[in-house]
Order: C-alpha cells, then structure tokens, then sequence
C-alpha cells in the first residue's frame, strides 16, 4: 500500500459516527421519521424533549456501546456531544440531551410494541433489498432461533424475573433471579443477522398470581410459539426455514412449523429424541455423499416424518493434528444429493445468533446483560432498541469498514464511535469512500 492510501485510509477512520450515520441513511433512511412517529405516552403539558431526542438518544447510548444510563448521562454532557446529536437527530437543538432517569421514566410508560414496529419494518425493508437475495437458502430465508439470559442476581428486580434455585435441600441454598429472552434474526449473509422478532421468556400474569407451590415457570419452547405467531403475523407470506439448536427438537416446534408452512432445520444431538436415532441406526443402509456427508428421509419422530442428515467436519489443527466434529440434523427438507451440501451450511449458519449477536452484544459491542431499568416495560424497550442499533453497527462494519479494508477489533468499533460524537464534524462528502453490495463471500 502506498503512503497516498494509507493516508487516505487514516482520513477515512477519523469520523467513525458520520460513515456510521451515512450507512443508516443509505440503508434505512426513515430510522428518525419512525422513532419521531411513536405514540407518547406523556403527559402533553410537561414534555420537555420530543420523542424522537428521547429515542434517538438512546439509539445513540446503544452506538456508542454504553452500559449504563449514568455512564450515558455523563459521556452525553459535553457541548459538542449535544451539538452533534441534535444535528445527527435533525431536531430542535437544546442545551442539554434527556438525563438517563427521564429517559427511562419515558421508556417506562411507552408500549414496546411501538419499538416492535420498527424492528419489524427495518427487517421487511431488507427483505425488499435485492441486496441480500443471495443470503436465501433454496430461495428461502432463514430465521435463526436462540434464547439467552441478559440478567442475573441475588435481586428480584420485578416480578417477572424467573428464579433458579442453587443447592436445593441443603443447609447453604439460595435463590437467583434472571430474566431471559428467545430471540429470531433474519440471516442476511457475510455475517450479517437482522433482528426479526423477540419474545421475553418470563414469569406471565398467570404464573404470577399462582402460590408459589403452584407456579410453574415460562421456557423457551413456550416462548417459541409465542414468538413464531409473531413472525407469522408480521410476514404471513415470508418463505422461511427455521433454524434452531437442539433444545428444539420437539412435537410442540414442529407441528407449530408445519402450521405456518415453514420449513425447518433443526441441530439433532442423540439424547434429545433417542428414537431418531434408534431407528436411523437400525437402517440397513443409508445415503451418502463422500466420507463427509450421511442422510436419510422419512424417518418417524413421534407422529411426524423427519429427515436426518449427519455431517463430518474434519480440520487441520495448528500442531498438525486432524480435529474431527461431528453434527447432525432434522429438517422438514427432502434431502437429496443436490442440496444436501446447501443444507448443512444452513445449519452450521446457527452459529451466527451466538457470535454475530449474542456474543457481540454482551462482549464486544456493549453490554445487554445489564440492567439499565428495574422496570419490565423498560427492560423490554432497552432489549429492542440496542438490536435497532446493533444492526446499523453491523451494516456500518460491513459495508463501510470491511469495503475500505479498515481494520478494527470488534472490542474497538463502538468505543471509537463513541468517541467521534464529540468531534468537529467532516462533511460526509469531502471523503470518497467505497459503498458495496452484499455478495456472499
């Protein structure tokens, strides 16, 4: 690279915020108009900050990786941070931004539905993108599944944490407290995942009002119909493969799949459903492509037919040593030999829930296991919008910095963008920078 590129690279990293808001405007351009749209729960006579400043600044909490709202309340109090936001936000410039208490209080009160419209609005114009069309499998899209725990503590917070109990019968037991949630992403490629739909798994009104001998806690295969209803309702007409772990592998999953019309790829490990297995081993033969790949169709499961495909992954370690990994799946797709390669790279896509969302949200793009209301209302609302936020940071990654070959560890991409809030603006204009469609690497 010569000195002119790499001087024009370093021009390039010295806004993150502005190519940041540049991405967002290119690929959802109506983020603000929507956030301006939501319902106010307020009293009109006491509002001192719009709907969209209060949303917007969160979203911008949210970019910059901030965990808490003290610490956004602070980062947030310089004259050039507010000058900026105001202008990113294209609204009436203020002397300070909302304090994290008003902001919350406000979080309190809103419907999370109204967050739930843009989620689903952000995913559906994807979806419209011919962009992303090479991201479908057997021209279907798929929909990641997984649930995971965004916080834990001696504290019950409010009266819809789920509660573990540690030690049970013993002299030192106790009691935790954690509230969870069953999250759908619309898989895009190259490592990008959208979130479609969420569904807190969570302690509902008729659990709570049960005596405590009685109750009887929410799981994720409750939670999942819950949230299969919402994605049906949201994109009625969306061809879609489920795409889930092997917690799923279950009468309740399925028939709620076969309902929709949706096809399904679900991870199968042997003590999740013995009977698949049993009666796949007792199989005479079965259908092979290679030393990789093993499969056969209509094989029973309970009062369903499902197709069982296994897969041999083998790598070549650094000390020269060969690491064998075996995976397996159940699908509702006839396997044949043609697609069957397509199938188990959809079902190695899981992974990409846990990496390129749950991993990055908790460690490396800010921190979503922490509480930052003890409201449930809240909660909800703080959960939705760091996903509006992350995708945009996703979209930024991939179309700004991986096209401009700017190199950054993931730890590093919101700190620097937080970072930038303060900085002199560069108009966007003034640097020349490569846009790219999504081609699947």
């Amino acid at each position: 690279m010569s000195r002119e590129q790499e001087r024009a690279r370093k021009k390039l990293e010295q806004n993150p915020i502005v190519e940041c808001n540049r991405i967002q405007q290119k690929y959802y351009p109506t983020l603000f108009s929507m956030f301006a749209k939501v319902k106010d729960p307020r009293n009109q006579s006491y509002i001192d900050y719009s709907v969209k400043t209060m949303l917007g600044t969160l979203y911008y909490k949210c970019i910059g990786g901030i965990s808490s709202m003290q610490e956004m309340t602070r980062k947030f109090n310089e004259d050039k941070v507010v000058e900026n936001l105001y202008s990113f936000l294209e609204d009436a410039k203020k002397e300070y931004l909302p304090h994290g208490v008003t902001v919350n209080e406000f979080l309190e009160r809103m419907d999370p539905k109204e967050l739930e419209e843009i989620q689903k609005d952000i995913a559906y114009s994807m979806i419209r993108r011919k962009t992303f069309n090479n991201a479908r499998v057997m021209k279907k899209w798929q929909i990641l599944i997984d649930g995971t725990e965004l916080d834990e503590g001696y504290q019950k917070k409010n009266e819809y944490y789920m509660s573990r109990c540690y030690n049970r019968g013993k002299p030192n037991e106790f009691m935790k407290y954690h509230r969870s949630v069953l999250e759908a992403k619309l898989y895009l490629g190259n490592d990008l995942v959208c979130s479609i739909a969420s569904e807190s798994i969570q302690n509902s009104e008729e659990y709570i009002n049960q005596s405590e001998e009685e109750v009887k806690q929410d799981c994720e295969s409750k939670a999942f119909v819950r949230l299969a209803e919402k994605i049906k309702t949201r994109f009625p007409r969306l061809p879609i493969i489920i795409t889930a772990d092997g917690l799923y592998v279950c009468q309740k999953v399925i028939q709620t799949c076969i309902d929709y019309g949706w096809d399904y790829i679900i991870r199968y490990k042997e003590g999740s459903a013995p009977s698949i297995a049993k009666e796949y081993q007792a199989l005479p033969e079965k259908e092979k492509i290679g030393s990789e790949i093993e499969y056969q169709n209509q094989i029973m499961f309970q009062k369903f037919d499902v197709n069982l495909i296994n897969y041999t992954e083998k790598k070549l370690q650094a000390n020269g040593e060969e690491k064998i990994t075996e995976f397996a799946w159940i699908t509702s797709i006839k396997i044949t030999k043609n697609n069957a390669r397509k199938i188990v790279q959809a079902g190695r896509n899981r992974w990409k829930i846990e990496n390129q969302g749950f991993n990055r949200q908790k460690h490396w793009q800010g921190n979503i296991e922490h509480a930052c209301s003890w409201n449930e209302q809240a909660q909800k609302n703080h959960y939705l919008m760091e996903q509006i936020a992350d995708f945009m940071k996703q979209l930024y990654e991939y179309f700004y910095l991986k096209k401009n070959e700017i190199t950054k560890l993931q730890k590093n991409i919101s700190s620097e963008l937080l970072a930038s809030f303060g900085r002199q603006l560069t108009k966007p204009e003034d640097i020349k920078v490569k846009l790219h469609i999504a081609n699947l690497n």
